[in-house]
């Protein structure tokens, strides 16, 4: 059975905070609010996700702007990581087994600096040192005896290689050009014109002692290159030796205190072993070169030969206090992984390990990366990488055309370095959602879901947060401070926010704009503090600076550009509601609906629907009036209808499901013949059963045809008609509330379709008795009216094949 509909008085219309609750004079009275309002269930979230240590426990923390989300984890963070202990230092130096990558080693924090001075002095120390021992004393000693030992064994073999010689007629004679025999006769060389004279028996008897003597000078300078060969190998073993008489004290200084580390002490025998095989890049000839042989020699080598034994520091924990938490605002692929930088010189590109680079990822190593979710996705292969690193514990710092394979980019390849990072990614639901569903990966690295609500409950312990909210807001910004009456009015504009008369809102990136503001009008207006007139301005103001747009289709409302009737009666036509949303403002928007209804078979159809300005929830709320016409009017019969549904000048796409009531009241009063009050505006959802369903934006749909009304003319007539499900979401601006008191507007809450036709047109809807409406109610006419439409098809017929046996009614 049909209720009565509801009129909702004016306590009803908004919450009124009182500011007795508050035992302060002003804000500056109260202690200030110990880190941020917090939200239980978030938090225990986030502390979950902190302490736990196991893989994959990173966090995704979702939730609207404004609702404190980052400064709670850096609350968090800051507070875990001064616990925890620092990280070690990372660096990368020269891989003297693979020039073509780069070796990461780590030491305790604050030690990679130490290293990195001990190396730069060692090689200080060789520059100087291995010259000043190649030009000793004992050094050219050795180097002399074993140079004439050389010449001594040489010596001796010529002399032997000589001897022969003569003895068979010939002389030795060593030239530039190599060794060579000549023929002597009386002790002299022998003149070709008197060895022309000889006779051939003598001449081959010459030639073939040639012969074997030549086969002895082979043997000879043979027995010299091994001669030359030991005296070389003899002088490097030499230099060897004094170069590791230079070389080894020092680096064993280094090696002993670097014992404990593995790494470091194979790294400091590599790095021996290049330099006793390189003992000639430390020499002092390059210190005599002129300028241009030293460009000349720079040029061609493109690198500086003790480059190799630098230490390059790509994560420095010495003046950290704990573990590193890096917050990445701008997550490009080298921001987030770093980069190998390429330096031009000579006209050409190099890179070495020196030009390592590390990013957000290698920094945050032991401890937290935070990143945004939406900038992580928008850049090139950032998504990618990050599960990469994630899932390896390792981060590998290279180009991102080498990364992903698509283009072959040449150059060093640093090995990668073992990372132990903590990544907490903040965005909205949405992509929580659609990362969970589409990548299988994200559920295996995002364990924990941190989700901030955007609303808090009203209760006591809200009022004091809001209070100490307010005061440290002021406090810390240098603010006027607000008094009771005051903080009470930010208390009511926080209930507006979230329209919901028993939540406060707990965006409070909003709140303090609002407190700041007030606090502007407050000093315009000579103040010591700031009250609730100041607040109200505030609201006003920041309402006006934006509602331009909301002025203009008021004003083509007022000047019949477009048309919305606010008084009178009009048949199958309803002033629905609509919430226009310009991200910085929202207003309500009245717009008229239309409804013609005649015989016919096509069912309703909707123009909106048709022209395909309409999205899918919208189309679901059409075809729901079928459903309810149906089986509330033609259970004996069929339903034979055609009627059409319009949005009255509206030249946009519409959505939503809050005008599907509207569009019903329309098409009814269409089929019962009955007019509808047009200073009754409409709004809420319908579902089968004819019962009406609460929507949003309740508040600015009621003020924006009050304002409406109120600019062309408050007759007492006009009001609005809300689902009573929403009375609860009331917080009307209070000129509504005293325009409703003084009975010149009106706010009706209803439950059914019923309700809300009686309220339209002033007659009673009916109630089925014993199969039949009462005559002269509205349903009893639309139940009429389709029976008609049934009964004349019968007659016309659809086509010549179809026929309905329609029962009679009275």
């Amino acid at each position: 059975m049909s209720t009565k509909p509801y009129t909702v008085p004016p306590d009803k219309l908004r919450w009124n905070c009182d500011p007795s609750i508050f035992s302060f004079k002003t804000t500056a009275d109260i202690a200030p609010l110990k880190g941020i309002i917090e939200q239980e269930r978030p938090i225990k979230a986030i502390r979950f996700g902190l302490d736990i240590a196991s893989p994959g426990y990173n966090i995704y923390v979702s939730g609207l702007t404004g609702t404190g989300k980052t400064t709670i984890i850096k609350m968090f963070l800051e507070e875990i990581a001064a616990k925890m202990p620092r990280p070690d230092d990372w660096f990368y130096v020269h891989n003297f087994k693979d020039p073509a990558s780069a070796t990461i080693l780590s030491l305790p924090p604050g030690r990679a600096r130490a290293f990195k001075a001990e190396m730069s002095e060692l090689i200080r120390n060789l520059k100087a040192g291995i010259p000043r021992a190649f030009e000793s004393k004992d050094y050219e000693e050795s180097i002399g005896r074993l140079m004439r030992k050389n010449q001594e064994a040489q010596q001796a073999l010529f002399e032997k290689l000589s001897g022969k010689a003569r003895e068979e007629g010939f002389a030795v004679e060593i030239s530039e050009v190599g060794v060579s025999l000549a023929l002597l006769a009386d002790g002299k060389p022998m003149a070709p014109e008197r060895y022309e004279t000889l006779g051939e028996e003598e001449k081959k008897r010459i030639e073939a002692k040639r012969e074997e003597l030549n086969s002895e000078i082979q043997s000879f300078l043979r027995q010299v290159r091994d001669i030359n060969k030991r005296s070389r190998d003899k002088v490097a073993e030499l230099r060897r030796r004094v170069g590791l008489y230079v070389v080894g004290v020092r680096i064993d200084e280094i090696k002993e205190q670097y014992e404990e580390f593995p790494k470091i002490a194979a790294y400091l025998r590599d790095v021996q072993d290049y330099i006793l095989s390189h003992l000639e890049d430390f020499s002092d000839s390059d210190q005599k070169q002129s300028a241009s042989e030293a460009v000349q020699a720079l040029m061609e080598s493109h690198s500086d030969p003790f480059l190799k034994y630098e230490v390059n520091i790509v994560v420095d924990n010495t003046d950290l206090k704990g573990a590193p938490i890096v917050i990445e605002t701008n997550p490009t692929y080298h921001n987030m992984f770093g980069r190998v930088q390429r330096r031009a010189q000579f006209g050409t590109f190099s890179e070495n390990f020196t030009s390592i680079c590390p990013g957000s990822y290698a920094k945050a190593n032991g401890g937290f990366l935070v990143v945004n979710a939406q900038d992580v996705l928008s850049n090139p292969g950032v998504w990618a990488t990050l599960k990469r690193a994630v899932e390896n514990r390792e981060v590998r710092i290279e180009e991102l055309g080498e990364q992903s394979g698509i283009v072959p980019v040449a150059g060093i390849r640093p090995n990668p370095m073992p990372a132990d990072v903590k990544v907490i990614m903040i965005g909205p639901q949405i992509i929580y959602h659609l990362l969970y569903e589409a990548e299988e990966d994200f559920r295996k690295i995002f364990k924990v879901k941190a989700d901030f609500d955007s609303e808090m409950p009203r209760d006591s312990q809200a009022f004091q947060d809001y209070a100490s909210f307010i005061g440290t807001r002021c406090s810390d910004e240098g603010l006027l401070h607000f008094d009771a009456s005051g903080v009470a009015r930010v208390v009511e504009y926080g209930c507006r926010l979230v329209e919901n008369q028993n939540k406060l809102s707990a965006r409070f990136s909003d709140i303090a704009d609002i407190v700041r503001e007030a606090n502007y009008w407050a000093r315009i207006d000579g103040r010591d503090s700031v009250s609730d007139a100041h607040v109200q301005r505030a609201v006003r103001e920041k309402t006006y600076r934006s509602n331009l747009t909301e002025e203009r289709i008021r004003e083509l409302i007022t000047d019949g550009t477009i048309r919305v009737d606010i008084a009178g009666e009009a048949l199958g036509q309803v002033n629905g509601l609509a919430v226009v949303d310009l991200g910085d403002i929202r207003f309500g928007k009245p717009s008229r609906i239309t409804a013609k209804a005649y015989m016919g078979g096509n069912g309703v159809v909707d123009i909106e629907r048709e022209a395909k300005m309409s999205g899918k929830i919208y189309d679901k709320g059409v075809l729901i009036l079928s459903g309810y016409l149906g089986a509330k009017y033609a259970q004996n019969f069929p339903l034979a209808l055609a009627a059409s549904l319009c949005f009255e000048q509206s030249y946009d796409g519409v959505d939503g499901d809050s005008a599907s009531s509207t569009e019903l009241y329309a098409l009814l009063s269409s089929l019962a013949d009955a007019p509808i009050r047009q200073g009754i505006a409409v709004t809420g959802s319908v579902d089968q059963n004819g019962c009406i369903q609460p929507i949003g934006g309740v508040n600015h749909k009621i003020e924006g045809f009050f304002d409406l009304c109120r600019t062309l003319e408050l007759t007492g007539d006009q009001g609005v008609m809300i689902p009573v499900q929403n009375v609860k979401n009331l917080m009307l601006r209070e000129d509504v509330v005293e325009a409703v008191a003084a009975g010149r507007f009106h706010v009706y809450a209803i439950e059914t379709i019923d309700q809300g036709m009686e309220i339209l047109t002033g007659r009673p809807a009916g109630e089925r008795v014993e199969g039949s409406y009462p005559e002269g109610t509205i349903n009893h006419g639309i139940e009429r009216r389709l029976l008609q439409f049934a009964e004349g098809l019968r007659k016309f017929g659809r086509d010549d094949k179809t026929s309905y046996p329609i029962p009679f009614r009275n």
